[in-house]
């Protein structure tokens, strides 16, 4: 993208990320409530409203940070949607398809992002006034998405891909494996502050970015 101001940044990021963070957290909660536990519909975590969803810190804080940083990878995250395993039908199997939800949300919202961005630029020339910002949204909307899908899939717990692991390997080694949810948190930071997890992922990134690009026939252009 261009060389945007810090307000410009706020007002072209703050949709998708808002967006991107809510419905993955919400989609978590539709799953579990699929499979059995209802604990986040009667907590009023089903919803929409980003104000239910927004952690201080992970939804304002840091994503503030790294814009300010050059280059920086955007990092998030939101309050964790409550799902109790007990109510689960085969709590092992189903906390697996329910962080698995997550990610699947993201690359959904990556598509309609992606085809947005078609429209976009199919505008451009003759409604620049609507179609340049929706232009830049939706390059955004497309980003943040494939890094939430990317960087969720990462199998580290508490992280989606790390309880996706932990649903499909063994009694014994699942258990092993999810003692080490206390300390992924600082795994995945100490990774991020060194710039080690940006550089592991930005490949798979920009390979599903471009995958989509091609995908609207936009592939090498936007």
């Amino acid at each position: 993208m261009l060389d945007f101001s810090l307000p410009q940044k706020i007002a072209i990021w703050a949709l998708p990320v808002l967006f991107a963070i809510t419905v993955h957290e919400v989609a978590h909660g539709y799953v579990a409530r699929r499979l059995g536990d209802r604990t986040a519909q009667m907590l009023g975590r089903l919803t929409l409203n980003p104000l239910k969803h927004i952690d201080p810190i992970g939804t304002v804080l840091v994503p503030l940070v790294m814009l300010l940083l050059p280059g920086g990878f955007l990092f998030g995250w939101a309050k964790p949607v409550p799902v109790d395993y007990r109510n689960l039908g085969n709590p092992k199997r189903d906390m697996a398809i329910v962080a698995a939800a997550g990610p699947l949300s993201n690359l959904v919202m990556a598509i309609g992002w992606v085809l947005l961005l078609r429209l976009s630029v199919a505008f451009l020339n003759t409604l620049p006034w609507a179609a340049q910002p929706l232009f830049f949204m939706a390059q955004a909307g497309v980003a943040i998405n494939l890094i939430l899908m990317v960087l969720n899939l990462v199998p580290v717990p508490p992280l989606d891909g790390g309880r996706v692991l932990t649903g499909i390997l063994p009694n014994r080694q699942a258990a092993r494996f999810a003692a080490l949810e206390p300390y992924g948190l600082m795994i995945v930071l100490a990774l991020l502050m060194t710039g080690v997890l940006g550089r592991l992922l930005q490949p798979a990134i920009g390979l599903l970015n471009e995958i989509l690009l091609t995908l609207v026939g936009l592939g090498g252009s936007a």
